[in-house]
């Protein structure tokens, strides 16, 4: 490797690190203001660099919220996966689902966010909630694969029912944690959900 092209994956690793340290901050000051109270200074005051970089990276405010939702998606949706084909169709969406808390618990970023952009109505909707309805798009049709694959006799009417439900009580779960804190149990709550959302699906058969 020649003098340049360190140079290059220097600048590279560099670059990466300080987005990182502008989301992580913009997540700290987006959770304690809220959409409205976070600012480009604000972020920058919170991680150290100079509101130059931060543009560098991002557009503005929007775009830089935008970005922590996608970040903090990415994960989520990982978990949003079935387990490997052991153990009764039951456990493996029980595990399914405490695979979902255990995501949560470590990146609340794109529910919180989301939820704060979707409840709050402007003139003029900012890029950030359309990137967490779009994502949110995205989990339902997974949700929906997984719900049509374990019963596959479901009409797709019982299907988009099951799944609008399966993530409204999702949600409502992750906002009692929100307001609960320690005093709730999301793992457990989730897998009560999933036993939950199990039974009615086969009640809809």
């Amino acid at each position: 490797m020649n003098v340049n092209e360190r140079g290059a994956r220097r600048r590279r690793a560099n670059g990466e690190e300080s987005r990182r340290k502008i989301l992580d901050a913009t997540v700290e000051v987006a959770g304690e203001r809220g959409y409205e109270g976070t600012s480009i200074a604000l972020v920058s005051k919170k991680c150290g660099l100079p509101a130059s970089s931060i543009y560098w990276h991002f557009k503005d405010k929007d775009d830089l919220i935008a970005a922590v939702i996608e970040r903090s998606f990415d994960g989520w949706l990982a978990a949003l996966s079935l387990p490997e084909e052991d153990g009764t169709p039951l456990a493996r969406v029980t595990a399914l689902a405490q695979q979902v808390a255990k995501a949560l618990l470590e990146a609340p970023d794109f529910l919180r966010l989301g939820l704060m952009l979707t409840l709050e109505r402007r003139p003029e909707e900012p890029s950030a909630r359309t990137m967490f309805l779009q994502v949110r798009g995205v989990a339902h049709e997974r949700v929906a694969g997984i719900i049509a694959e374990f019963m596959p006799e479901l009409d797709s009417a019982s299907v988009e029912l099951l799944t609008t439900y399966a993530m409204a009580g999702a949600d409502g779960l992750f906002v009692a944690k929100e307001i609960g804190g320690d005093a709730v149990d999301l793992m457990r709550l989730f897998e009560l959900h999933a036993q939950a959302v199990f039974d009615l699906a086969a009640r809809l058969r």
